[in-house]
Formats: structure tokens, sequence, C-alpha cells
């Protein structure tokens, strides 16, 4: 006998996952099932344990606005206690029912005839469901690069996403390749106990101040005891980084910032040529705008080493650079980031309908989307966090909370039209038209190469306006933006008595 068919299927169970799911609690359905790859929740914040690793938005707006902690240790919190918070919010919402773990997806088919995703596991075992959303992160793939002569190194290989506890560092010499978001916190803190570090930089970074620093006990007493005191706190930092977007939306404006990271830079380093390697030759805002107090300072220390003109190749006990040096090495540290490109890392995962991959629809125009969260030609698939939806200048819960209700009230819609729902081709195309125009001003277009976009310049990655304007756009489902195709009879008998319930709410 088969399995009841699901009314979703989330993947993921790190931030995306789990706001899905109590979302979908919220609006009355219960028929859902988490699938994760691991054996415990958290996401990124599972994955990434490297020394230093911690959000660079402060925690209490890092954090879901309907489970407040108002015991924070600190402004921004360490990977620990955001990992410790999701498990807490899993557990009180009793999501641990709705949760298969050492649950890898290796395929979505969605099948024609029942109107419906089936979702294949490593282990052979399958899954039916109404809707499958993809709570995945854009973040997850680790980018390696092809090093030459790596085959040939003896020590110790780690990608900072991958860290390896088991791994000495003390009173080694250690190389880090890569001077990203991963690598300006790691690098202070190898530094510390590092016999040497050798830091090759392609790219400077731009660094801001950080308001590093622990909460005192009055402050949290506030926020438990003192009504409103922690939404109107909250409310205040929601506004404080929602005012970045005006310096990345017109690049004149960037400059102010530019300013304040170059006096930031020149308060912490004093050797000039130092200074020099570590400036920036472009528009502040173009690539992520790095926020640390320890990174700079780092360089002033005597054992550790900036090489900004690359490397030849691997050694087997350490690396030649392109001048011909040799730079002992006992362990290579790659903090070389990841995959940004769903066109790259969902090769990996074939999410197929109508006979073709998410991938290969996105084969001409790179990843696009309507809203970051529905595709043409993929009827019931919801992606969170998708293509143009990236932030740089605040939360990305924000986000994700407004996805989480557009998604819900989709399903809400579904049930009361009993129909599936597919995107129109035109209403993508427009869309995606309008926001390539609008990031053309932007200082993110301003001339670097990042990230954020393809080899052909294309921004995939940022959401160009304001997480407010954003939020009213997702208020709800515009059904006229969509195909709706009615559920076959046998399948309407099938529906699901809470998806019922929640239309009816």
């Amino acid at each position: 006998m088969s399995a009841p068919l699901l009314d979703a299927i989330i993947i993921g169970t790190g931030f995306s996952g789990i706001g899905m799911a109590i979302e979908l609690k919220k609006s009355g359905i219960q028929n859902f099932k988490l699938l994760e790859k691991a054996s415990s929740v958290a996401g990124t914040w599972r994955e990434n344990t490297y020394p230093g690793a911690a959000c660079d938005v402060q925690s209490h707006l890092y954090s879901f606005s309907f489970a407040p902690n108002t015991q924070w240790s600190k402004v921004y919190s360490g990977w620990r206690e955001i990992r410790d918070y999701l498990v807490r919010v899993f557990e009180e919402h009793e999501l641990a029912g709705h949760t298969q773990f050492n649950a890898t997806m290796v395929a979505a088919d969605y099948l024609d005839d029942e109107q419906c995703w089936q979702v294949t596991l490593s282990d052979g075992r399958t899954h039916k469901g109404r809707n499958l959303i993809l709570g995945t992160g854009p973040l997850h793939v680790p980018s390696i690069p092809n090093l030459p002569g790596l085959a040939d190194f003896k020590g110790e290989v780690m990608h900072s996403a991958q860290w390896r506890h088991d791994v000495a560092i003390q009173n080694k010499q250690v190389v880090s390749i890569g001077t990203g978001g991963s690598a300006i916190q790691y690098v202070p803190e190898i530094a510390k106990i590092a016999k040497r570090l050798t830091v090759f930089q392609r790219t400077a970074a731009w660094v801001m101040p950080r308001n590093e620093r622990r909460y005192w006990g009055l402050e949290k007493w506030l926020f438990r005891h003192v009504p409103g005191w922690r939404a109107a706190y909250r409310s205040l930092l929601y506004w404080l980084n929602e005012s970045r977007v005006l310096f990345m939306l017109k690049p004149k404006a960037a400059a102010i910032g530019g300013f304040v990271a170059k006096m930031h830079l020149y308060r912490q380093v004093k050797n000039p040529i130092l200074r020099k390697k570590l400036l920036p030759d472009y528009t502040i805002g173009c690539k992520r705008v790095l926020i640390s107090n320890q990174y700079f300072p780092t360089f002033n220390r005597e054992n550790v080493d900036l090489i900004t003109h690359g490397f030849d190749r691997f050694v087997e006990d350490g690396i030649i650079d392109s001048k011909g040096r040799h730079i002992p090495a006992d362990v290579v540290v790659l903090g070389t980031g990841f995959v940004a490109d769903p066109a790259q890392y969902l090769k990996a995962l074939p999410i197929r309908a109508h006979g073709k991959t998410l991938v290969e629809s996105w084969q001409d125009t790179g990843a696009e989307s309507y809203l970051g969260i529905s595709v043409a030609g993929f009827p019931n698939l919801f992606q969170m966090v998708g293509p143009n939806t990236g932030l740089g200048h605040n939360s990305m819960v924000y986000m994700i909370e407004s996805q989480c209700r557009y998604i819900a009230d989709a399903l809400k819609q579904q049930a009361q039209k009993q129909s599936s729902l597919d995107l129109k081709p035109e209403v993508q195309s427009r869309y995606n038209a309008d926001i390539q125009q609008r990031l053309a001003k932007t200082v993110w277009q301003s001339g670097c190469s990042s990230w954020y976009k393809r080899d052909d310049g294309k921004n995939f990655t940022l959401w160009p306006g304001t997480t407010f304007s954003y939020r009213a756009r997702t208020k709800r489902i515009d059904p006229a933006c969509y195909e709706w195709q009615p559920y076959p009879l046998a399948a309407e008998a099938q529906t699901p008595d809470s998806v019922k319930q929640a239309v009816n709410q």
C-alpha cells in the first residue's frame, strides 16, 4: 500500500525549513514532511563550526519574529548559540513528528498524471507530496577551486565549511587561502595559536567596525521582563540595518561608507605597506561588505604574513608562491566560499518537470524565478531564498518569513481551487527584466567581479530594494500570475482534512 499523499514536502531544516513548517502549522496544514540529510537540524549553523564562526547580523534580528530569545549572550552570536536556538524552536513547535532525518534527496520528479511531486531519497525510498518546497539555502555547497599540485601536498587540507576538529593547529604552520566572510572570522583565531599563519589574498575586502560586546545582565532582564522592550530594540536594529540599503542603491552615496571603512583600516593598521595591500580598489558594497574588529589587527602580529601576489603550485611540504618563494605549511585552510549560483549547485540534484530539469530551464537565462519563489514550468514547486532575494544589508530571516507566508497562502488557494498552480512564463520574464533594470543602477553593478554575478555580469543573487517592499509584494499570492489546473477527480477526493480546515479558517 502506497503512502498517503502529503500536502507538502520541505527539504532542509535550517531557518527556511523550520520557518516554513511552523507557518504551515499556523495555517492549519499538518500533513507535511521535513526531509533532512543530516541527523540533526540547524542547516548552516550545524555545518559551519570553524573557529570564530558567527553571524554578521545582530542576534535579536537574526531570529524568528514569533520566537524571541531574550537571553542572547552577545550582540553577534556564534554558531553554537544560533544552532541551539534553532534546535529549541524546532522542539517547542513539535516538528520532530513531521521530520525524517538522514534523508538525502537525490531526485524530484513532477508526476503530471497525479499532479504531485515524487521525491527519491538516497536509500531508494520515495515520498509523494502535492507541493515541493526547497529550504536548502543558497550557500551550502563548498567552492573548492582547482589548485595546482594539491594532490602532492602531504599536510592536512580542509574547507572552512568542513572544519576538521581532529586537525591540530596549535604551533603549526598554517596557510589560509581566501579572505571572504568566513576567513575574516577564523584568521584571527588561528593566528593566536599557530606558529605561523600565511594568508593568501586575491582581492582585498571592505571591512566595517563591529559592535562586538556581550549583553549586560540588566539588558537581558529588560528583554525578559519589560513588555515591548525587546520588540522595540529589534525594531531599532531593523531600521538601522535597513538604512544601509540607501548606500547600495545609490553608488555615489557609498562613498560615505567607504570613508568609514577606510578610517577603520587606518586606525587598526599602522604599517603603510600593509594598509595598501588591505585597501580595496573597488566601490564599497560591490562585493560583500564584512564586519570585524579583529581581522585587521591580526596582520600586525609578527607570526602573520599577507601575500597578495598569488601562488604557483602546491608541493609536498607547502606552497610555491608566484614569485618562486617556498611557503612551508602543515595545514591549509580553504576559505574559498560556496557555489552560490543555483544553476551550478543544483546540477547534482535533478528537479524535473515536463521532461526538463530546473537547471536545464535556466540554461539560457541563468537562475531566474518570480519573487525568488516560483519558477515557470515547475508546478507546485517553491524555492526559499531563491534567485535575487539575497541581501547585503539586513536579516535574511525577515525575507524567509515573508516567503513562508506567501507559500502558505499559495497552498491555501490550491486547496480552495482544487487545482495545482504553475507560474506564467510571461510573468517570470517581466519580473526578471525589471529586477535586472533596477540592479543596473546599484553599487553591486559598479564594475567589480563578485560571487553575486555570473561570468557575463548578470546578478542572480541580490534583491534590489528594501526588505519591506519585498514583504509587501509577498503579502499574498496573486492568482492571476499563475495557470491553474484542476486536480483529477481521484486526487480531489484525497484532499486531506487539514487543508480543508485551513481553507475555512
